[in-house]
């Protein structure tokens, strides 16, 4: 939470990071975008998920949901399931192996750690986003981000970044906030990704190890300037 809430500031968006099940309804309905990260789990938390996902939908904010961690347990791979059904959201940002255990039976995820590459995701990607007629970016060396018969590559980012816990969170993160100022959740995703993976790579340049990259990374977010994502964005459309 703490590196998720740092990257939105940095960016310039307004973080508010709740989960009570007394105000998470309040919450959502001063927001603009609704981020569901399902990282720590409890059933008060997954109640305070839903009630938050009903106020949004009601008010027809975008959902983005990070599934973190489908896979590796029934219970978290069957609440994921559930909010993508109940609550429809506009974007399901989430690594391959968590897209494949979504969209199947595959329980190959390790924790948070993809098993699989981003190209081993399409079909189940492609699945998800005709089911809940949304975007589905599949983070990775390359992110893929499909919308329809339409799929991005974003090709920007650094190995690095795999090796600082919550980046995956900070990229939903991101993504929520290019939602909440979009109207196309595509590219509201694919712009998040893009912006996401330069700032990795600015943070890595100079950077000795995972320590000196998390501060990095939050300054690039800061300092990022027009031109920094002109010379560097690597985006392929098709």
């Amino acid at each position: 939470m703490n590196l998720t809430a740092n990257a939105l500031l940095a960016l310039g968006a307004s973080p508010v990071m709740a989960h009570a099940e007394e105000e998470v309804a309040e919450m959502t309905a001063i927001a603009r975008a609704l981020v569901i990260n399902i990282g720590t789990l409890s059933t008060p938390w997954v109640a305070a998920m839903f009630q938050a996902g009903g106020v949004a939908r009601r008010l027809k904010l975008p959902i983005v949901l990070d599934p973190v961690g489908a896979g590796a347990t029934r219970f978290r791979t069957q609440t994921a399931r559930r909010l993508l059904e109940e609550l429809s959201p506009a974007i399901v940002r989430a690594n391959a192996s968590e897209i494949r255990a979504l969209a199947s039976q595959d329980h190959a995820t390790r924790g948070v750690d993809s098993a699989h590459l981003p190209v081993d995701a399409v079909a189940a990607a492609a699945a998800l986003a005709g089911w809940g007629d949304g975007v589905v970016a599949v983070s990775g060396a390359v992110d893929l981000i499909l919308s329809g018969v339409t799929t991005a590559r974003v090709f920007n980012g650094h190995p690095m970044m795999a090796r600082v816990t919550g980046m995956g969170c900070t990229a939903s993160a991101l993504t929520g906030a290019f939602a909440a100022v979009n109207p196309s959740p595509r590219d509201a995703a694919v712009n998040a990704m893009a912006v996401m993976g330069i700032a990795g790579e600015l943070a890595a340049e100079g950077a000795r190890g995972p320590g000196a990259f998390v501060p990095r990374f939050l300054d690039a977010l800061y300092l990022l300037s027009e031109s920094d994502i002109r010379v560097r964005l690597k985006v392929q459309e098709a």
